[in-house]
């Protein structure tokens, strides 16, 4: 018992730390609204050692804002899953805004934050390859589905992997990272994610990123709407990202 209650102790400063180190520019309330296209690979990383897990679209109802947070509309939004040691928590929560460079928190399984380089990479992968259909509701043909896999995929190799020389030494297939970080996956179109990964080369389209993080839940990057242009009221934001689900013999609990 006083083991647990040290470890447990432990976690809550490092989790205390990392707020008060990281700069904040905003809120955004959402809750769970329902799923996109997905589907199931294997994974090693965050903490999990070959697990198989559902990942692609997550949407989510957001109901309010502040500063940076105003920029997406409430209604139905999405983030990538950026964050693999924790799961969603259920209902409606308040995340803070960060830049990307400054996420996801908690950094326990990445040796710090992410930093720009990487930062850069994921804003050039969402300006090149998201595709807004793997959020527009009813069915998605297995096409969809597995984009939206080695969308999912893709991101957390560029977030958990050291980085490499060039954007070609990224490959979803093998953990190229010492001790207990790093980030692979089977079972996914792993030809599309590393084709992807080997495109970014700094000169594509690079997406108006931010992260969305509540300590104690999954963190989520989006894309926000540009500060000095006036949405239709008709638009809806819509934002990719991943999400985790652990899959049993009897039943399957989900993570993200």
């Amino acid at each position: 018992m006083k083991t647990k209650l040290t470890v447990i102790m432990v976690i809550t400063l490092l989790l205390s730390v990392s707020s008060l180190a990281t700069p904040i520019y905003g809120t955004v309330t959402m809750s769970l609204s329902g799923y996109g296209a997905n589907d199931t690979m294997t994974i090693w990383g965050g903490g999990w050692n070959g697990l198989n897990v559902s990942a692609g679209q997550f949407i989510f109802n957001k109901t309010a804002g502040t500063d940076q947070g105003q920029y997406l509309d409430n209604g139905l939004i999405g983030g990538f899953c950026m964050d693999l040691s924790e799961y969603l928590t259920p209902g409606s929560l308040t995340y803070d805004v960060l830049k990307v460079q400054d996420g996801p928190r908690p950094t326990v399984f990445l040796g710090g934050s992410m930093g720009q380089a990487k930062a850069d990479y994921l804003a050039e992968l969402w300006g090149r390859f998201y595709n807004p259909a793997w959020a527009a509701g009813g069915s998605y043909t297995s096409q969809q589905k597995g984009e939206a896999e080695a969308f999912a995929a893709s991101v957390w190799e560029i977030i958990y992997e050291d980085l490499p020389t060039s954007s070609a030494g990224w490959d979803i297939t093998r953990d190229g990272t010492g001790g207990n970080r790093g980030f692979k996956a089977a079972n996914l179109d792993y030809q599309k994610a590393n084709n992807w990964l080997h495109a970014l080369n700094g000169t594509g389209p690079m997406a108006d990123l931010r992260s969305l993080s509540y300590l104690g839940s999954q963190d989520f990057l989006v894309a926000v709407q540009d500060p000095g242009v006036i949405p239709e009221p008709a638009t809806l934001a819509f934002v990719a990202f991943g999400f985790l689900m652990v899959v049993s013999k009897k039943n399957s609990a989900k993570i993200a």
